[in-house]
């Protein structure tokens, strides 16, 4: 089993932020591979599913970002589950807008989310990094992160996340480096 992650702020006012990107790719993977209804647990919303005959859970903290930790370290320790069986799906600053990246471990690049999961349970989950571009200056950060994507984004925006959703059974599998591979190669098209 696995539980996979979509990091975001709750409610309709966040939800085309850049930084609920995490909550758009989960989303997308739900509706892709017809997971269950969703429930509420573990202070999130949470849905069940199968991918690539993996069975997986799917999470959206309800807590806000800065608290991510809490929702994602109850589910981990109810299912009696490491963080190898960990993936969180994050917006990235330091990533070109719509890259899309895999790590395991590493930085917190500033994330209050990924900050949040370090302080309940350690640094060694894997990561699916999705690029926002930074938008050059540090004061801009603030404003860059909580925006909506532009119009002029959406068509890169749902590429991407259909590209994620449609190879993610190699992340079932656990397959990243031809996750990261298929997904570019989608973005080309």
């Amino acid at each position: 089993m696995q539980i996979w992650t979509g990091l975001g702020n709750p409610g309709p006012k966040y939800a085309m932020h850049r930084h609920n990107v995490g909550f758009m790719a989960v989303d997308v993977i739900a509706e892709m591979y017809r997971f269950g209804p969703s429930q509420k647990k573990f202070q999130g919303w949470i849905q069940e599913g199968t991918i690539a005959s993996e069975k997986v859970i799917l999470l959206k903290p309800a807590t806000f970002m800065n608290e991510s930790g809490r929702s994602v370290g109850e589910a981990l320790r109810f299912y009696k589950l490491d963080t190898d069986a960990l993936t969180v799906f994050h917006d990235e600053l330091d990533l070109a807008p719509f890259k899309v990246k895999v790590r395991t471990g590493g930085g917190l690049a500033g994330h209050n989310g990924l900050r949040s999961i370090n302080q309940h349970l350690g640094p060694d989950f894997r990561r699916v990094r999705i690029g926002i571009g930074h938008p050059g200056h540090k004061d801009r950060v603030h404003g860059h992160v909580l925006g909506n994507y532009a119009k002029a984004e959406q068509d890169d925006l749902i590429q991407m996340l259909a590209a994620i959703g449609a190879e993610a059974e190699w992340l079932a599998k656990g397959d990243d480096p031809r996750f990261m591979s298929d997904v570019a190669l989608r973005m080309q098209d």
